[in-house]
């Protein structure tokens, strides 16, 4: 796969994200418009599957959908709401702190910047680019294991690391594909293009992919 394809591959992507259910914080972004929100699932869906991650948000959002009401909450009645998610104690510790370091750290209102989000307790550039994103409408990419991993099996990229990849794709994609581009992997990746036996029989992407049939 080379730059010129990129039209008709995402055009095929697309297609794909369109008949099938959207990443959970996808939905969480179409139901609320809340950055802080979004934040919060985002912090939450890391290692977690998206049934979980749903669970867990409808729980916490039911006591807490503010940054003054979480804060309201203790780190124990916070893990108690979002049990069972992936690494669920230190979550709820970064999510504990978040409120006050909003309020200490920008004066209480929500940056819109991937690098003073990444100031916040529990936000790496993932979940950065993702609020940016979904949060505010903004032009960011997401990149995770899965737009690392097909991005590199496509063979437009060849790196090694998602920061790499993130860079990378700032310089290749065009702007008009980045807010689109982490939805639709994460979807792709998570019913065709899996990290194991990935399901390449009849799949839109073969004609451009540098491992079909691996």
């Amino acid at each position: 796969m080379t730059v010129a394809d990129l039209p008709a591959v995402n055009r095929r992507l697309k297609a794909a994200f369109q008949a099938q259910r959207a990443p959970i914080l996808d939905l969480v972004a179409a139901q609320t418009h809340d950055p802080f929100r979004i934040l919060v699932g985002t912090i939450l869906s890391a290692r977690t599957r998206d049934a979980c991650t749903a669970a867990a948000c409808e729980r916490l959002f039911a006591r807490a959908a503010t940054p003054a009401a979480l804060a309201a909450l203790s780190v124990a009645e916070i893990e108690n709401l979002v049990y069972p998610v992936g690494f669920y104690r230190a979550k709820a510790r970064h999510l504990s702190a978040l409120p006050g370091a909003i309020d200490r750290l920008f004066g209480g209102k929500l940056p819109e910047t991937v690098e003073a989000l990444c100031e916040l307790p529990g936000v790496g550039r993932k979940t950065a680019n993702l609020v940016v994103s979904l949060g505010f409408g903004k032009p960011a990419i997401c990149v995770d294991v899965h737009v690392h991993r097909i991005t590199n099996r496509l063979g437009l990229l060849k790196t090694a690391t998602p920061l790499e990849t993130e860079m990378e794709l700032r310089r290749i994609l065009p702007v008009r594909y980045w807010r689109t581009w982490n939805s639709h992997l994460v979807a792709f990746g998570q019913t065709r293009c899996t990290p194991r036996h990935p399901h390449c029989g009849g799949c839109p992407l073969a004609r451009w992919c540098a491992r079909a049939g691996l």
